[in-house]
């Protein structure tokens, strides 16, 4: 293998440690945008939602985006980000990291508003608190979806870059040391013996 082929490798335990990290991220944050829901079995936001419930959302989806972060910086500073492979788990891990970080302050709005609403005897502002409500909670939901798109796309990268080394892997046994040069015909011509 070239040198320049190997440099371009991530390790194998590297990948593997760092594909099961952004699985197990993948799942949570999947997990939240189908489990956080504002609207009841009817499809309405109900009389009184729960702002505790609501900001505790927010609070549990900082956490997620937190850690995206922290393993976005981590696989950062690697030499990793300058191979091919690693550059594209980069950028994915990159737009994770951004987009989650969308999450939280969406979660809190939908919070204000819960807080806000039955204090509101107006129907024209209930409406709108509503609304704003059920806008907020689902673009919240929607930048988790999206997040865990881009760890899944991350994993993925770094699943077809262990694929690749594992097509390189007979190359690399066959290119072991040089054979010796095939022996001359006639083998080896025997010295004359010394004149007494």
């Amino acid at each position: 293998m070239t040198p320049n082929v190997q440099r371009d490798l991530i390790p194998s335990d590297d990948a593997l440690h760092l594909i099961g990290t952004l699985n197990a991220m993948k799942d949570k944050l999947l997990n939240a945008a189908e489990q956080w829901q504002l609207l009841d079995e009817n499809g309405d936001v109900p009389a009184t939602p729960s702002y505790p419930a609501l900001l505790q959302h927010a609070a549990d989806v900082q956490n997620l985006s937190h850690d995206v972060l922290r393993v976005t910086a981590d696989f950062a500073r690697t030499p990793h980000p300058t191979t091919r492979a690693g550059s594209t788990v980069l950028r994915h891990l990159a737009t994770a990291a951004t987009i989650s970080s969308h999450a939280a302050p969406h979660f809190t709005e939908t919070a204000q508003c819960a807080l806000a609403l039955p204090r509101s005897a107006n129907p024209t502002d209930r409406h709108y608190l509503k609304n704003r409500m059920v806008i907020d909670h689902a673009s919240a939901r929607a930048f988790l979806r999206r997040s865990s798109e881009s760890l899944r796309d991350a994993a993925k990268e770094l699943d077809d870059h262990l694929a690749f080394q594992r097509c390189l892997a007979p190359l690399t046994r066959q290119e072991g040391p040089p054979l010796p040069p095939p022996p001359t015909p006639g083998g080896r011509r025997r010295l004359a013996a010394p004149n007494p």
